[in-house]
């Protein structure tokens, strides 16, 4: 027996339609987090200007309670990631690569953190003020974006 017989053709054009669907779908669920990692980010006000000015002036421990809370999360995440193998759910193994340290992370970082306090918005913010109706930091997220492009261009010449 032929087995091209049992096999149903899909045209391309449909198969192309189908992959994109499947895709979109299985984009939402980002989406969906998405929209709740924003929401408490408002209600956290994590977000406000205010707050984050008032952590960069030393007034306010909110701010850095917060990170400090989320780097403590963070840390044992991976922990358990890494001792209990967990695999995505795609069944793919997690892997961690190990950190080298780098004298470019330091004027990076100074760089953010600058940007961060002049701004008061970082990029995980970014969409929850403009969503929120603070629609000057539109100015931020277009900065953000015009200086991913010029790291993309320079990248090569800056020290790695």
């Amino acid at each position: 027996m032929d087995s091209n017989k049992d096999k149903i053709h899909v045209p391309d054009d449909l198969q192309n339609n189908l992959s994109k669907t499947e895709t979109l779908i299985s984009n939402i669920k980002y989406l969906i987090v998405g929209i709740i990692f924003g929401i408490v980010f408002v209600k956290a006000e994590i977000v406000s200007w205010f707050r984050i000015q008032e952590m960069f002036r030393l007034q306010s421990f909110h701010m850095y309670g917060v990170i400090g809370t989320a780097v403590i999360v963070g840390l044992i995440s991976v922990q358990i990631i890494k001792r209990l193998k967990i695999k995505t759910m795609g069944g793919e193994t997690i892997q961690i690569p190990n950190k080298i340290f780098d004298k470019g992370q330091i004027y990076g970082g100074f760089i953010f953190g600058l940007g961060w306090a002049i701004t008061g918005a970082c990029p995980g913010p970014l969409f929850a003020q403009i969503g929120s109706g603070f629609l000057a930091v539109s100015v931020t997220f277009l900065s953000a974006i015009a200086g991913t492009w010029i790291y993309g261009l320079i990248e090569e010449k800056l020290p790695h």
